[in-house]
């Protein structure tokens, strides 16, 4: 590898590794902030398995709401918004066939946005829609992108996961959340999509 590719890896560790998972914890905080209902479900939920004792990773397997809550963030706030693919000879994909070296968008945001896809209620805040899990919350299968799909599916889906919900039991151990009246909800992608505006957050030691 040249340094070149060094420095670039690098900026993929960073980006793909940890900005999108602040992105993650950030907007579950707004959102439980704005259904706090859910929140008193999650932070039950975690007190019942875990106390005020450092979560275990055992545990981790055995939270659902908390899960359902991740799950619900990533679809409607999901930090990358689109895929970008190339093709690498030429290929079929439906009716359509694309050259090799094609550039292909896959719009993550609108396809988690799409109410064919996922009923008219798809913008409302409804956690227990992945109750059952993820092939079943939507009309297809594949629908919930925001790792990708097939052989090029993130690497780091589970370890992604694995982090915010130890950070989000650790939150809800500690303290109770309310957005600040100067929160002003505007979501804006740059490489992420996050709040234009910052998240205005008053936290109470719980």
């Amino acid at each position: 590898m040249t340094i070149e590719d060094v420095m670039e890896e690098c900026k993929l560790f960073y980006i793909a590794g940890m900005e999108t998972t602040a992105v993650l914890l950030t907007w579950t905080m707004i959102l439980l902030s704005m259904h706090p209902e859910w929140q008193d479900r999650a932070r039950e939920e975690v007190i019942s398995l875990f106390g005020k004792t450092k979560p275990e990773y055992e545990g981790l397997s055995r939270l659902k709401t908390v899960n359902m809550i991740l799950y619900k963030v990533l679809r409607l706030y999901p930090p990358g918004i689109r895929f970008s693919r190339r093709t690498y000879k030429e290929m079929k994909i439906g009716n359509v066939t694309c050259p090799a070296g094609a550039f292909i968008e896959i719009p993550i945001l609108f396809i988690h946005h799409d109410p064919d896809i996922w009923g008219r209620d798809v913008n409302d805040f409804k956690p227990e829609r992945f109750a059952e899990g993820i092939s079943k919350a939507s009309k297809a299968s594949g629908a919930f992108l925001l790792f990708g799909w097939g052989p090029r599916i993130c690497i780091g889906q589970n370890f992604a996961l694995l982090e915010a919900r130890m950070a989000m039991c650790m939150i809800l151990q500690r303290f109770e959340f309310e957005l600040a009246p100067s929160y002003t909800h505007a979501p804006y992608a740059v490489l992420t999509l996050h709040p234009m505006h910052g998240a205005q957050i008053k936290l109470r030691a719980f």
